[in-house]
């Protein structure tokens, strides 16, 4: 089954099959019934340590991809649960980020993608 990777922003479509939410804080100004949201997993998003050192800046991200990758490694049991999901139906992972390329869920698509 496909990942796909979209802003929490966007709007919800059927294609995107189950939404998940892997940012650790709720985005700003969104309302729960307009997100549309089936799960949040905060505990999957980066540290807050890391997520304020990147800061989204360009410069910052081949670094905090390797840290981010570190960090999931540390969470195996989080990430099984979750490429069980994807292997059963389509799940979108949701990010408030306004950098489409370089955020976290891009990073966490990338990990489940690996074999």
């Amino acid at each position: 089954m496909p990942i796909r990777v979209k802003r929490i922003y966007d709007p919800p479509d059927r294609s995107d099959g189950v939404r998940i939410l892997v940012d650790r804080l709720w985005p700003r100004g969104l309302s729960k019934d307009r997100a549309q949201i089936d799960d949040w997993l905060k505990d999957i998003a980066p540290s807050d340590e890391l997520r304020k050192w990147f800061g989204h800046a360009p410069a910052r991200w081949p670094e905090f991809r390797r840290r981010y990758k570190a960090e999931l490694a540390e969470k195996s049991d989080l990430l099984k649960t979750l490429r069980a999901r994807v292997q059963a139906e389509t799940v979108t992972l949701l990010y408030a980020a306004r950098d489409t390329e370089r955020n976290n869920a891009a990073v966490l698509a990338e990990v489940l993608r690996a074999p």
